[in-house]
């Protein structure tokens, strides 16, 4: 009787480690409160960030900055899965060659992205805020000192500024 015992319990631990694993592991179901038009309620009309939904493996997206009536701060941006098939967040600050930033944790509300190679950031969190508010951050350190930039978004429409 106690080797059938500690049989189940094997069985029972190696189900609970396994399911443990699959939900821990980063998912685009995670992320689809991320798709909209999502602007910044303190900056000028045209700052933004927007995303596609989940399509063909992968999100796009794309921000703007604007200040004095000009674009002073692009990027592109790609969730999708990388060479070794972790969900990774890709970005294109101007235009350059893509970082990659594995995501190290997702939830229904929350994706973590991590590159601790990086110069700077090493981190980016985006974090749903229900019904309409995105809170994102981008932190790590520069020459030693630890830096952290916030960025607030409302959802609006993709239509107007």
């Amino acid at each position: 009787m106690n080797v059938c015992r500690q049989q189940v319990l094997t069985a029972v631990m190696s189900l609970a480690t396994t399911f443990s694993a699959a939900a821990a592991e980063p998912r685009f179901e995670h992320l689809s409160w991320l798709a909209g038009c999502w602007k910044s309620p303190v900056g000028e009309p045209g700052t933004v960030e927007q995303w596609t939904p989940v399509a063909g493996g992968t999100m796009l997206g794309l921000s703007r900055t604007v200040d004095g009536g000009t674009t002073v701060m692009y990027e592109f941006m790609r969730i999708a899965r990388d060479d070794s098939g972790r969900l990774s967040f890709f970005a294109q600050p101007r235009g350059v060659a893509p970082a990659v930033f594995p995501a190290i944790r997702t939830s229904p509300t929350e994706v973590v992205f991590e590159n601790a190679a990086h110069d700077f950031p090493q981190r980016i969190v985006y974090r749903f805020e229900a019904p309409a508010t995105l809170r994102a951050h981008i932190e790590g350190t520069i020459d030693g000192k630890s830096r952290r930039e916030d960025f607030h978004f409302v959802r609006g429409s993709c239509e107007s500024n």
